[in-house]
């Protein structure tokens, strides 16, 4: 079901899109202001526990008492293309923390810092409903996916960055961001796996030649 800008997966992959969830490179995934280090790995779960109730040890969260913003770096193992982003805010009816307003997404920006996520132009830019739209659909089993636009720049990319700005969905300032599960879908790619195996079968064929004595530091073996 799809309504303004995004749909509602209700147990449904389709066959040309999968959860992205095997190609993250989870150890090594990232957040700056984080309340507790670790948490954004925690966020990124298997498709298949995306809808399990949020608690304290299982959500992301911006720091106690601190700025309410979070810069999320997540690499991936091989290059991959990705279609679209599903993140859900708190699944609790009643909460003392707030899900995200928006999110600013950049492609391969590894180095990003908060200056940077909040000054330069995202590759793609996305408003995130309020948290009633999201607990309307929660007994459904559903999650919220929504499109990246334009597709042609989320194809064979390594690294994605997300920034969550502040204000949230809270009414005060004060109030932590808090996001319970962050997925992505589309394909993988195999290219690092290839390309690594290709550097393996040249150096094993340069072995197998002898390099006459004159010809001794003429040649480059990468």
């Amino acid at each position: 079901m799809s309504c303004h800008g995004h749909s509602h997966d209700h147990e449904h992959v389709d066959e040309t899109e999968v959860s992205l969830r095997k190609y993250i490179d989870i150890p090594n995934v990232r957040c700056l202001n984080e309340d507790e280090a670790g948490m954004a790995q925690r966020v990124l779960k298997p498709y298949e526990s995306r809808l399990e109730m949020s608690t304290s040890d299982a959500t992301l969260k911006s720091q106690l008492d601190g700025d309410v913003d979070l810069l999320l770096h997540v690499p991936f193992t091989e290059a991959v293309t990705i279609h679209s982003i599903s993140i859900a805010g708190p699944r609790r009816a009643m909460s003392e923390t707030a899900g995200p307003k928006k999110v600013k997404v950049f492609v391969d920006r590894e180095d990003l810092d908060f200056d940077e996520a909040m000054e330069l132009p995202a590759t793609s830019e996305i408003e995130l409903v309020p948290p009633e739209h999201e607990l309307e659909y929660s007994d459904e089993y559903a999650t919220i996916d929504y499109p990246l636009r334009p597709g042609g720049r989320f194809q064979n990319i390594s690294n994605l960055a997300l920034y969550f700005p502040d204000p949230n969905y809270a009414e005060d300032d004060d109030t932590q961001t808090e996001i319970s599960f962050i997925g992505f879908k589309g394909k993988g790619t195999s290219i690092r796996r290839r390309a690594v195996e290709a550097v393996y079968e040249r150096i094993g064929l340069a072995g197998d030649h002898e390099v006459p004595p004159d010809e001794l530091g003429a040649r480059n073996i990468v």
